[in-house]
């Protein structure tokens, strides 16, 4: 008997080892957000820590924006493993569905905040980022029950965009360059709107071109 042909495995490609790359990155510093500045609220609960947010009402939305937003963080990136949706179909729909419903509730959460909170620039900012959440998820959860599959793709990459706003914000608010910019509450209100506007441009950008290099040419 002769042995068993053994196919060679295909290398790599460079892309899907970028891809693979980069969202280790997202995951270490989505890690690195939630230890910090997650955690602060669970560790610390006291009204020194939670300040304004401490009355009952907008401490209960407080911590469901957060929690919410911690489990699309940790969720999201998933729905962009190939293996999984291969492997294990049942699995990816279900942290799908864990996925809408942490947006839909933090989202909601995020709307009651906003409506809640002074300055009113600040306010309509967070409630802006909360419609850009639920909106690009919408689209995504949309485009699958119609089984637009690559549509259903690109608006989940939208999705996560605006659920890393959360980590974006604090980037752009905290560290410098920009902790340097502006008076503070002119820099909270430039961040929330600059955490999630300009990340979803320059993925629009992205996505556009991919659609028009697989795009044949009009004759």
């Amino acid at each position: 008997m002769s042995a068993p042909v053994i196919a060679p495995s295909r290398p790599r490609s460079p892309l899907v080892t970028l891809k693979s790359v980069a969202f280790s990155v997202l995951g270490l510093v989505a890690a690195l957000f939630i230890a910090k500045y997650v955690f602060h609220y669970y560790l610390n609960y006291n009204p020194a820590v939670f300040g304004d947010f401490w009355p009952r009402p907008r401490r209960v939305a407080l911590l469901i924006h957060v929690s919410c937003g911690t489990v699309a963080l940790l969720t999201g990136p998933w729905q962009f493993s190939r293996r999984l949706r291969q492997r294990h179909l049942g699995l990816h729909r279900l942290t799908g569905r864990v996925y809408l419903v942490a947006v839909a509730l933090g989202a909601l959460a995020s709307f009651y905040l906003a409506c809640t909170t002074t300055p009113w620039a600040w306010g309509f900012g967070v409630a802006m980022l909360g419609v850009a959440w639920l909106t690009t998820s919408s689209m995504a959860y949309y485009a699958i029950r119609q089984r637009q599959i690559s549509v259903h793709r690109e608006w989940m990459v939208r999705s996560y965009v605006v659920t890393f706003a959360f980590v974006t914000f604090r980037i752009l608010y905290d560290y410098p360059p920009t902790s340097y910019l502006l008076p503070e509450p002119d820099r909270a209100v430039a961040a929330v709107w600059a955490c999630w506007a300009l990340p979803l441009l320059a993925t629009e950008v992205i996505l556009q071109l991919k659609s028009m290099r697989n795009r044949a040419p009009q004759k």
